[in-house]
């Protein structure tokens, strides 16, 4: 075990297997968490200073507090900077601009910017959103007609999952470089304006307003739309209700379907910030 010391603080059950993971290297305590809910051996009861805050995907809730959904009380910035070394890291997830102004005095890392932890995400997510769909239409993919907006790494993760079930894929791409790729996967491109009017079910994986009310005027209302996209998502969901369109908008899914993989993930992806930022100070 080294010598860091690290906070985590709030988030969800990626949190609990995040903390198991990095307890054998390091020292961890929990933070903004009920009791009950913490495996024994995980500390929660914070004391001296710590060298790393690691917050949660996303890591504040729409007050300021720290997102804390397994804690029955509330947890703020300000509890929080008293308990930090000077040259103490914040590690979060999605990067929210209001913790530069909470923690002006520290460094703050996107650990979801990283490559390796997108990529590792990109499965579960993918894996969640098929079960959604299987949950939610009444009929099989297999056989189905499925759209999907965007070729970028959930995207190909699902073209590739759907496969296995026998489903007709489309992918909608903005240019060369996504036609290309669609092209490599086997799968059938198409443009925003050239979608088909009859999916069976449609997954958006673009930050981006594609599926405005025009398009989705268009669209058959037995289409399912499950919407993967970060916020601001890329459905205009308002209209889509009033067309009588069911829409999902599927956030944080590896935290929902497969917690402990995507905590260890997470961990894994700490240790190399961590490891990494050692040498930069070395």
């Amino acid at each position: 075990m080294t010598d860091k010391r690290i906070l985590i603080a709030g988030g969800d059950m990626r949190q609990i297997y995040c903390a198991e993971r990095l307890s054998a290297k390091y020292d961890i305590t929990l933070a903004g968490w009920d009791k009950e809910l913490v495996p024994d051996g995980l500390g929660i009861v914070p004391y001296g200073e710590y060298d790393c805050l690691l917050l949660p995907v996303p890591p504040l809730a729409e007050n300021g507090s720290i997102s804390t959904p397994c804690f029955s009380g509330t947890l703020v910035p300000d509890e929080l900077k008293g308990l930090l070394a000077p040259e103490a890291v914040i590690l979060a997830g999605k990067y929210d601009k209001r913790l530069s102004s909470y923690f002006p005095d520290n460094a703050v890392v996107d650990y979801m910017e990283r490559e390796e932890l997108s990529l590792n995400n990109a499965v579960p997510t993918a894996e969640g959103a098929v079960q959604i769909a299987l949950e939610e239409l009444p009929v099989t993919l297999s056989g189905s007609k499925v759209l999907i907006a965007g070729m970028g790494r959930i995207g190909t993760a699902l073209a590739e999952i759907l496969k296995g079930f026998g489903t007709e894929i489309h992918t909608a791409v903005r240019n060369p470089n996504g036609a290309a790729k669609a092209r490599i996967h086997g799968i059938k491109a198409v443009t925003a304006n050239t979608m088909d009017s009859d999916y069976t079910v449609v997954f958006n994986t673009v930050p981006d307003m594609i599926f405005t009310r025009e398009r989705l005027s268009r669209m058959s209302t037995a289409t399912l739309f499950i919407d993967l996209a970060s916020k601001p998502g890329g459905i205009d969901f308002n209209s889509a209700a009033e067309l009588g369109i069911k829409t999902i908008w599927a956030l944080g899914l590896p935290g929902r379907t497969a917690p402990v993989t995507a905590g260890e993930m997470i961990a894994e992806t700490v240790e190399l910030i961590i490891a990494e930022r050692s040498i930069e100070h070395d």
